[in-house]
């Protein structure tokens, strides 16, 4: 993507430049005795299994030889119980089939699966082809249950003789046959070390500083960077998630995180990135050379899901061979779920196509390893929780997951980090979110996401805050990277003896320490006032910084613990808020429809629900499409409720957005209908089934485009909405499968945030560059 990241969807399904994308969960078809339909959803069956049975053999005798989706069925079956497994039609019935499906996998032996992929493309032959053959013949016919009693039985050093020789697929079959405990238990003495760092060593624990902004504001994202340094927390990485993903906008951030990362001194510590599309930030990187640090990209387990998120195996390789020289390597992001909820799951389980991931990081990493003259910087955060309940729903499915990943990163010789985080439509509440951090603490992580309070004032999800850093350090005795602790006692907020001082917890005092090591000559009460001043304009633009604490350092400071507790209560308000009839009613020219969600519970429930049309919807754009003739306009907007109604019915918000961008695209000669389709239950994807319809018989080589503004997750202050632009030739919307890839995007759009008025003008601008470049794919290596 080059314009907007999407990294804010309106719906709640996507996250930091598409690692998680819209999308219809996959459904497989009934097999016989192995899977049955069950009540709440199709499930999975296992019975009358032989002692000694392995997977091949069940299945043989059920089905009467080998069967594809039955073999990814009984796989999938192994897993601990969640909702995304159970809606491709992988997930166990209940317990007495899961245990079955787990005696049959044990008795498996390596190889035998190996010769049997359970889904063969490119991104799996780069892992075979990155696997250590010598140390694959070591195992290869060993059974999985010979190889999990050997990885929790035996040493560290051990395990990494012979981890460079299991494929992805097979360390994707080791958490299947562990309980929590045995996860810990192998998490605890699996350790690898960042080079020339303490990261990702055992009994240090660091921190990602997510400095994000609803407006890409420089000084919010300065202010948060200096609050994190003020409670001791960031060592791996400052990384921004942007709303704007142009190279002007991403390079006017990399250029503010460069200065602080300079003026401390702190180029050979820590590094700095902007999580826009790596295309986008390597183009950054040519055109403003040394402005560019560490460079990121989502990751997904399937051909067909990168492609989604316009990479390839290729692409990525060529970037980490770019970073010839350099420190500063790769940063990945990956989290369960992403590849079902792009109906690209191609029926495998979310865990072993979340272990394809780390196997894909793991080749990179050998690319890297080739070129970077200090050691391989590469490092993965696994982002559990933030899809929402389609994926898992309870605070448990978030710990199991965790450990899950956790195991498998480790497994490829990953230095990997959690976002231990929960959406506002899950049943995770705030202090559900500390119990499961003290849940996964014991095995190690080697960091997580740290932001000033558990609400992320952009991406409206909850994840850790820099006082949970304060607790977990306290309470499990971890340690941040030696290298910047020095740092944190060379600025004064850590004691020579390891303490916290007096300036715990004050970001003026860092930024006191910024202005004096940039030689600022002014008295200490004169640099204290312009703080004072610029503080409160960040926090009137709705990005909260903490200061101080609560009764225990640890805690938030009791007024904005209630902020936060009152947004989070807002939000849980908003997500259940739907179109008025009397909303509705007054916009102009409205036509209004509905998708098969039959309500909200549906809607949250169910995403797929959201994303096609009633048969009485289909029938509406029919005849809007009808009316037209052979007059066809150039665009039609489309109005969504999304995960939030109340950002597209708070005054202010969507009528300026309008009335703005329907005389902006007239002045620019584009005809527009003059019908506003408004969608009840509205997901991205009915913006694609609408444009669909309407221009199907539209002339092949004209382009046409739809504007689907849809309300984003609810969780801050704002009730902020995004416009989707999806600009394509006739041609592409007859062929019908118009997805992501080409779809650019506005977000946070508010009128505490983006202004509806100047996102009218980005939305005109982004279009201009769509039509003049007709660029939809990538921009650098294929």
């Amino acid at each position: 993507m080059s314009k907007r990241a999407i990294s804010q969807h309106g719906d709640g399904l996507t996250r930091r430049n598409l690692l998680v994308m819209a999308g219809a969960a996959a459904t497989l078809a009934s097999y016989g005795p192995i899977a049955r339909s069950a009540s709440g959803g199709r499930s999975i069956v296992i019975d009358d299994v032989k002692d000694g049975e392995d997977v091949f053999a069940y299945i043989g005798r059920m089905k009467g030889g080998f069967d594809q989706a039955a073999y990814q069925q009984v796989i999938g079956a192994a897993n601990a119980f969640k909702e995304g497994d159970q809606a491709i039609g992988v997930g166990a019935q209940d317990e007495a089939s899961r245990r079955n499906a787990r005696a049959l996998l044990a008795n498996t032996k390596i190889k035998d699966l190996h010769q049997q992929p359970l889904l063969e493309d490119d991104l799996q032959k780069l892992i075979w082809q990155t696997t250590d053959q010598a140390q694959f013949e070591r195992v290869k016919d060993w059974t999985i249950g010979r190889l999990k009693e050997f990885l929790l039985t035996e040493t560290e050093e051990e395990i990494k003789g012979l981890m460079t020789g299991l494929t992805s697929d097979t360390i994707g079959m080791v958490p299947k046959l562990m309980n929590n405990e045995e996860l810990i238990s192998l998490s605890q003495k699996l350790f690898n070390v960042m080079p020339g760092t303490k990261m990702g060593a055992k009994g240090y624990m660091g921190a990602r500083i997510q400095p994000n902004s609803p407006t890409d504001h420089p000084d919010d994202i300065v202010w948060q960077v200096f609050d994190a340094f003020s409670y001791a927390t960031g060592d791996i990485v400052i990384g921004t998630n942007p709303v704007d993903s142009t190279v002007e906008s991403v390079v006017a951030v990399e250029r503010a995180l460069k200065d602080i990362v300079d003026t401390f001194g702190l180029a050979d510590v820590i590094p700095w990135c902007v999580l826009a599309h790596i295309d986008v930030q390597a183009e950054t990187a040519e055109s403003f050379p040394g402005t560019v640090s560490t460079m990121f990209q989502s990751l997904a387990g399937t051909d067909d899901c990168n492609k989604i998120f316009d990479i390839t195996n290729e692409k990525i390789l060529r970037y980490a061979r770019a970073k010839k020289g350099e420190r500063y390597g790769l940063y990945f992001e990956t989290g369960q779920g992403s590849e079902f909820t792009n109906g690209v799951a191609n029926g495998v389980d979310m865990m072993v196509l979340e272990s394809r991931k780390y196997g894909f990081s793991r080749a990179v990493g050998i690319e890297l390893a080739n070129v970077q003259p200090k050691g391989a910087w590469l490092h993965v955060n696994d982002v559990a929780g933030f899809i929402g309940p389609e994926v898992f729903k309870s605070r448990e499915q978030l710990v199991r997951c965790c450990l899950e990943d956790m195991v498998m990163g480790k497994l490829h010789g990953l230095t990997i980090g959690l976002d231990i985080c929960t959406t506002l439509h899950m049943t995770v509440s705030l202090d559900d979110l500390d119990w499961c951090q003290d849940q996964i603490m014991p095995a190690n992580p080697a960091y997580l996401i740290a932001l000033p309070t558990k609400n992320d004032p952009m991406l409206s999800y909850l994840t850790t805050s820099f006082q949970d850093h304060v607790r977990l350090r306290d309470k499990f005795g971890f340690k941040v990277n030696d290298a910047m602790w020095d740092f944190y006692k060379r600025i004064g907020i850590v004691a020579a003896d390891g303490s916290y001082t007096a300036n715990f917890g004050d970001p003026l005092w860092v930024y006191y320490q910024y202005r004096q090591a940039k030689g600022d000559k002014r008295s200490r009460d004169a640099i204290y006032a312009e703080g004072r001043q610029s503080m409160r304009e960040v926090e009137e633009r709705g990005v909260d910084l903490a200061t101080g604490h609560g009764a225990n350092i640890w805690d938030l400071n009791p007024p904005l613990a209630a902020k936060v507790k009152g947004l989070y209560d807002d939000a849980k308000q908003s997500l259940w808020a739907e179109l008025t009839p009397e909303f509705v009613a007054a916009i102009p020219d409205v036509v209004p429809v509905r998708t098969l969600s039959k309500d909200r519970n549906d809607y949250i429930a169910h995403p797929n629900t959201g994303e096609m049309l009633s048969p009485d919807g289909i029938r509406a754009i029919e005849r809007i499409r009808d009316s037209w003739g052979n007059d066809l306009p150039k665009g039609q907007i489309v109005i969504s409720d999304g995960l939030n109604a109340k950002a597209i019915m708070d005054d202010g918000h969507l009528a300026p957005y309008l009335q703005e961008m329907r005389g902006l695209l007239a002045g620019a000669g584009v005809t527009l209908s003059d019908k506003n389709i408004m969608v009840t239950g509205g997901r991205v994807r009915a913006g694609y089934r609408i444009g669909e319809l309407l221009f199907e018989n539209s002339d092949p080589n004209s382009l046409r485009g739809i504007l689907h503004i849809i309300g984003e997750r609810p969780g801050t202050m704002h009730h902020a909405y995004s416009v989707y632009i999806t600009v394509a030739r006739g041609r592409r919307w007859s062929e019908k499968g118009i997805d992501h890839d080409i779809t650019k995007l506005v977000s946070n759009v508010a009128d505490t945030a983006l202004s509806p008025r100047e996102a009218a003008r980005e939305t005109l601008t982004i279009i201009r560059e769509i039509v003049g470049k007709e660029v939809n794919g990538s921009r650098r290596y294929g």
